[in-house]
């Protein structure tokens, strides 16, 4: 038997069919092969097409399917990891109203700030665990101010995997965890935000049914059956946002357990079963993909906007003719500190553990007869680590300890420099897993469907790749390195 996983980004889709005896890979791809393009019509907006997203899953799945020359009848049970935060709107006939506001638009952060304040710190924190912010609601309300004629006919709104999953059988379903990501649930109540929903002017009615992370979220239906390959009826049973669903992906369910991803965006995401916000809504805490009332599970995140896509922005512009290897191998030619030169990662809209400054991308002390470009890819690196270090702080004032990150030999974690800083930096030994989202996606439905009776045999093959530890002989100029940016920072900041 198998199960298929799609895991919707905002670079790309990526989809894997796993057999769910030994959780092999059976096929893997993704598209587009570039990253996918996004839509800013103005400073600090990002948009996406969602049926650009529909468009690559359906290219996608057949492609699996052939290059895994199976029967689709084996094909047991789906699941769909996707970019947090989105915003998708469809009228009753699921005709998409408008281009999605993805997860690093930051148009909604100044209506998220005022709601903060009108609803009050002790409602915010206490109830939705988060600032309103720049989330899903956030972005709502700015559709309804500046889009009304768009917003009279929304049927329902739906966060992108929610999209995906109704692309595929015509279904409209939410999650708790979904909401929670929205800045729609009360955790106090175990329910939708009344006050809320009310403060911005919604009707409950635009939320879809409310369905648990594992179970059933609708079928294929015949005709997509028949233009993907799949079997008609094929339940799609895990739907989650990409960094619980990145937690899931590596077997980070308990508390004091800590996931990591570094891919446009990165994130330090570690699961407590406690319930407390960061006073200052720098962190955020969402249910986790195992939520529920008699057993909670948060998840706590730290988010980077800016990550990944400073090396893919280096790349295309500095680099255009260099491979992401090619491009680490250099930096590792020049000495860790990168001679003074500084980066600050965050050129990719609004950043949460900034309160929610758009500061943009800054490079200090940059000395043309003394940098060249090795120095430029490495400080990069190490700038979007010292961003890691400084959520990490955050989170350990909260009372979560690292001592094991857990992350997918993908992305930023295929770089040596960016693990073995990271390492040393947060003094936690890093543990590289043979993973991604889709991956974690198809684990998922298998769980959702049945197939395994608990996560712990879901992953009964899981096994570790690699192991870095801290390097104690750099620790020392390296948390000075760190302290001189953090404080440069700052006065960024204050400037």
């Amino acid at each position: 038997m198998y199960a298929l996983g799609i895991d919707l980004g905002s670079s790309s889709v990526k989809v894997s069919l796993i057999q769910t005896s030994d959780g092999a890979i059976v096929a893997q791809n993704f598209e587009p092969k570039e990253e996918m393009p996004m839509i800013s019509h103005q400073s600090g907006w990002a948009e996406q097409d969602p049926d650009v997203w529909w468009g690559y899953v359906k290219t996608l799945i057949p492609k699996l399917i052939h290059d895994a020359n199976t029967d689709k009848a084996s094909i047991k049970s789906i699941g769909i990891s996707y970019q947090m935060h989105g915003l998708v709107l469809v009228d009753k006939n699921q005709q998409v109203l408008r281009p999605s506001i993805i997860w690093c638009d930051s148009r909604a952060a100044e209506i998220g700030r005022a709601a903060f304040n009108t609803m009050g710190q002790d409602y915010c924190l206490n109830h939705l665990l988060n600032s309103p912010g720049n989330f899903t609601a956030s972005k709502l309300k700015w559709v309804k101010d500046n889009e009304p004629e768009i917003f009279d006919r929304i049927y329902k709104i739906m966060l992108p995997g929610d999209y995906i999953a109704m692309k595929l059988t015509e279904n409209i379903t939410a999650t708790i965890s979904g909401l929670s990501e929205g800045i729609f649930w009360d955790f106090k109540e175990n329910k939708l935000s009344e006050s809320l929903l009310n403060h911005y002017g919604f009707d409950d009615s635009v939320i879809p049914e409310i369905h648990d992370t594992f179970s059933s979220h609708g079928s294929v239906t015949r005709q997509i059956a028949d233009d993907l390959g799949l079997a008609e009826g094929t339940p799609i049973t895990y739907k989650s946002g990409d960094q619980p669903n990145n937690a899931l992906s590596l077997n980070v369910l308990k508390p004091g357990e800590i996931a990591a991803t570094a891919g446009t965006s990165g994130v330090i995401y570690g699961v407590t079963d406690t319930m407390k916000p960061d006073l200052k809504s720098r962190v955020n805490v969402f249910a986790h993909v195992n939520h529920s009332i008699e057993q909670p599970r948060y998840g706590v995140l730290a988010c980077i906007n800016g990550t990944g896509i400073l090396n893919a922005w280096l790349r295309k512009n500095v680099t255009p003719n260099l491979s992401y290897s090619e491009m680490n191998a250099i930096a590792e030619s020049v000495e860790p500190g990168s001679n003074g030169l500084q980066v600050f990662p965050f050129g990719n809209g609004s950043e949460r553990i900034l309160e929610d400054a758009n500061i943009g991308c800054t490079w200090k002390n940059l000395d043309f007869n003394t940098h060249n470009h090795a120095h430029v890819l490495r400080a990069a690196q190490e700038g979007i680590v010292y961003a890691f270090q400084y959520g990490i702080n955050i989170m350990e004032s909260m009372g979560l300890k690292l001592d094991v990150i857990k992350a997918g030999n993908t992305n930023m974690f295929q770089s040596n420099i960016f693990k073995e800083t990271l390492a040393t930096l947060s003094n936690a030994q890093i543990e590289i897993y043979n993973t991604d989202g889709s991956v974690g996606a198809a684990l998922g439905s298998g769980i959702g469907a049945g197939t395994y009776s608990s996560p712990e045999e879901a992953f009964s093959h899981f096994q570790k790749i690699e192991t870095i530890a801290p390097n104690k002989q750099m620790q020392s100029s390296l948390k000075a390195s760190f302290e001189s940016w953090k404080q440069t920072l700052e006065q960024i900041i204050n400037s």
